[in-house]
C-alpha cells in the first residue's frame, strides 16, 4: 500500500495571538494476521514518516502488532503463544524506537500477564517511561480478559493523557472518569467500522468485496467507509465525547480487511470543542498529522461543565441495577434491552 498522508492547519487562531502548539499523528493500517514481525516493520515505517512530519506524539491501531478480528476464532492456547508480556520483545522494541525518534509511540498488542490475556495498548515515551492500558470492556474472545483501571499519566509535554481502547470510548463513564484524572488528550485506537450492529440503526457489515474491488470501484469503497458503517455512525457520539469531556480525541483505527469484516479506517484528530482538526477520507494506509492547541483546554465547554457537576446527584451510576451483563455478553446480546 501506499502511504496517503494527510494534515490540516488550524483555519482559526485565538484573537490574542497565543498558541501553544503540539504535534500529533493518528495512523490507520490493514495489519498482517498473527504476523507480528510484517506489522512490526509496518509501524516502525508509518512512525518514522510521522516523526518525519514532526509529530511528538504517534497513536497507532488498538491491536496492530497482532492484527484483531481473526483473533476469535484461535484456540486459548494459540492465543497463549501469540501473546508477550509488556516488558517482551515487541514493546521493548517499541520504546527502543520511541527513544530513537524522541517521540511517544502508541500500540496495541495481546498481553500476557499471571496467565490471563488482555488486550492491551502500551503508550512508550520517549524519556523511557511505557504505560500499559489494558482494555477494560474486551469481547474479543472468551479467554481474554478485562482491565480494571484506568491508565492516565503525565506526559514530558506538560500535558496528562489517557488512554481507552475502542469499545471502552462507546461508555460515557469511562471517558468522564479519564477527564476527571486529569487528562486532556485523549488516546483512543480503534478496530471499528462495518461491524455487525443488533441495533437496527447502528453499524452493518460491509461487503468483503467492496475492499477486494477497491481499485476498479474506488467510488463504492470511498462511499461504504465515509457512510452510515464508518465516519458517519462516527460522527453520532465521537465529537461528544471530546466536547463534552473538554479534551483532544486521537482516533486511529484499522483500514481494510479484519478477517470477514472491513475497517473504515477515518483516522481523525478532535479538538476539545468537537471539531475535528484532522483527517483522512482516504480508504488506505495513512497518517494525519495535526498542531493540537493546548491553550483551547482551559475555557473549553466541556471542562467549564464539569466543574458545574453535582455529585451528591450521582450515586446510581455505581449502583449495581441487577440487568448488568459482561462485556462480552452484552456485545454480542440478540435480546432487546427493557426498562
Amino acid at each position: 500500500m501506499s502511504t496517503n498522508r494527510y494534515w490540516t492547519s488550524w483555519i482559526d487562531r485565538r484573537f490574542d495571538g497565543r498558541m501553544t502548539l503540539f504535534r500529533s499523528a493518528v495512523v490507520q493500517f490493514e495489519p498482517v494476521p498473527d504476523q507480528p514481525a510484517a506489522n512490526l516493520a509496518t509501524v516502525e515505517r508509518l512512525a518514522r514518516a510521522a516523526v518525519a512530519d514532526g509529530a511528538q506524539l504517534v497513536v497507532l491501531p488498538e491491536m496492530c502488532l497482532l492484527g484483531y478480528w481473526h483473533l476469535r476464532n484461535h484456540s486459548a492456547e494459540r492465543l497463549h503463544e501469540l501473546a508477550e508480556p509488556a516488558d517482551g520483545p515487541l514493546v521493548s522494541r517499541i520504546a527502543a524506537l520511541a527513544q530513537e525518534l524522541e517521540a511517544g509511540l502508541g500500540v496495541g498488542f495481546l498481553e500476557t500477564a499471571d496467565g490471563k490475556l488482555f488486550n492491551s495498548y502500551a503508550v512508550c515515551l520517549p524519556n523511557g517511561d511505557i504505560h500499559v492500558h489494558r482494555k477494560l470492556h474486551a469481547f474479543e474472545h472468551e479467554e481474554i480478559a478485562s482491565g480494571s483501571s484506568y491508565t492516565v499519566f503525565d506526559t514530558p509535554w506538560g500535558f496528562r493523557a489517557g488512554v481507552l481502547i475502542c469499545w471502552d470510548n462507546n461508555l460515557v463513564e469511562n471517558v468522564r472518569i479519564t477527564a476527571l484524572l486529569g487528562a486532556t488528550v485523549l488516546i483512543a485506537p480503534h478496530q471499528t467500522g462495518g461491524t455487525n450492529s443488533r441495533s437496527p440503526y447502528g453499524m452493518k457489515p460491509i461487503p468483503v468485496e467492496v475492499w477486494e474491488n477497491r481499485k476498479q470501484n474506488p467510488a463504492a469503497v470511498e462511499a461504504a467507509f465515509n457512510g452510515p458503517s464508518g465516519r458517519e455512525w462516527l460522527m453520532r457520539w465521537l465529537p461528544a465525547r471530546a466536547h463534552d469531556n473538554g479534551l483532544f480525541l486521537l482516533f486511529s483505527n484499522g483500514v481494510g480487511r479484519d478477517d470477514d469484516e472491513l475497517r473504515t479506517g477515518n483516522a481523525m484528530i478532535l479538538d476539545p470543542y468537537g471539531r475535528i482538526v484532522a483527517e483522512t477520507p482516504v480508504p488506505d494506509e495513512a497518517v494525519v498529522t495535526a498542531d493540537l492547541d493546548l491553550d483551547l483546554v482551559p475555557l473549553a465547554t466541556g471542562q467549564r461543565w464539569m466543574r458545574g457537576r453535582r455529585p451528591e446527584l450521582y450515586g446510581l451510576l455505581t449502583q449495581v441495577m441487577g440487568d448488568e451483563l459482561d462485556p462480552r455478553a452484552a456485545r454480542f446480546s440478540t435480546e432487546p434491552v427493557s426498562r
